[in-house]
């Protein structure tokens, strides 16, 4: 059996400041985003990608994989988004069994309204407080862990 490499003093600290600072930038975009626009970071989170996609349109199995969400929560999250007129679930048209996604005006007039605040807020609570090369090295450390990660760089 392995013996278990436990993280040093440094390794931790850096470990928990970097979910910490996760985890309280998310709530804090997470409140701005109901109080400037109504609607849940995870609608914004769908709605980014499907607004940057040609024609606004996205595979649900893309978009997923994307999001870090498994089939289900995909699922439901758009057909709550989907209620509330943000998107339409269309059949994919190559595969019967493939599912699309598609902004609709009204998501994408959503999308729109909430961004620039959400840009601003990013741009205060993180890239504000760093370098151009602390910027450069965090990108060269993040894209190296992501494609090292299982399903990594998808």
């Amino acid at each position: 059996m392995a013996k278990t490499r436990w993280l040093d003093h440094r390794q931790q600290h850096l470990w928990r400041s970097y979910l910490r600072s996760y985890q309280e930038l998310y709530a804090l975009l997470t409140a701005l985003h109901l109080r400037e626009s109504g609607m849940s970071s995870t609608d914004y989170a769908v709605l980014v990608p499907l607004s940057e996609a040609p024609d606004g349109v996205v595979r649900a199995r893309d978009l997923g994989n994307e999001l870090g969400w498994d089939r289900s929560r995909v699922s439901h999250h758009l057909a709550r988004m989907e209620k509330r007129g943000m998107v339409v679930r269309e059949e994919c048209e190559e595969d019967a069994r493939g599912l699309m996604v598609r902004l609709t005006p009204q998501g994408r007039r959503a999308i729109e309204a909430a961004a620039p605040a959400h840009a601003e807020a990013v741009q205060r609570h993180f890239f504000d407080l760093l370098s151009s090369k602390e910027v450069d090295t965090l990108t060269a450390v993040f894209d190296r862990v992501l494609d090292k990660l299982p399903h990594g760089g998808d």
